[in-house]
């Protein structure tokens, strides 16, 4: 088992931007596909974004494309997830995820997860 560990959430304004941290620990993540998930309470886990271990693929929610990215920095052995333009149905849980397989967005295909970072968008 490794650790992930994310960081960056917090209260924010309707409009406003964050930038979502994750970085593991005992292992590089180098070659690893990456992907973030958010879940409310009640509800299903959800898709975000997922970045190949290259960052050369990219896959995004509907709800969220084009106001969230998601990138890499194999060097730090980081995975950011900068969300812009936030609204208040961005409100979530949000989990980072690794997998030794290609970028996915099914969670069940993720081996590791952090404990996750809340993000609440306020009105």
């Amino acid at each position: 088992q490794v650790q992930l560990v994310e960081s960056g959430g917090g209260l924010v304004q309707a409009g406003g931007s964050l930038r979502l941290s994750c970085t593991p620990s005992g292992r590089t993540f180098s070659r690893y596909a990456m992907g973030w998930f958010r879940q409310c309470p009640g509800q299903e886990r959800e898709f975000v974004a997922a970045i190949s271990w290259s960052a050369m693929t990219t896959y995004y929610a509907d709800s969220v494309k084009g106001r969230f990215t998601i990138s890499r920095d194999n060097a730090k052995n980081t995975v950011y997830l900068q969300m812009d333009r936030l609204k208040t149905e961005d409100t979530a849980l949000y989990y980072c995820a690794a997998q030794f397989g290609v970028a996915s967005r099914d969670p069940r295909q993720y081996n590791y997860w952090g404990p996750g970072t809340q993000v609440t968008v306020a009105s």
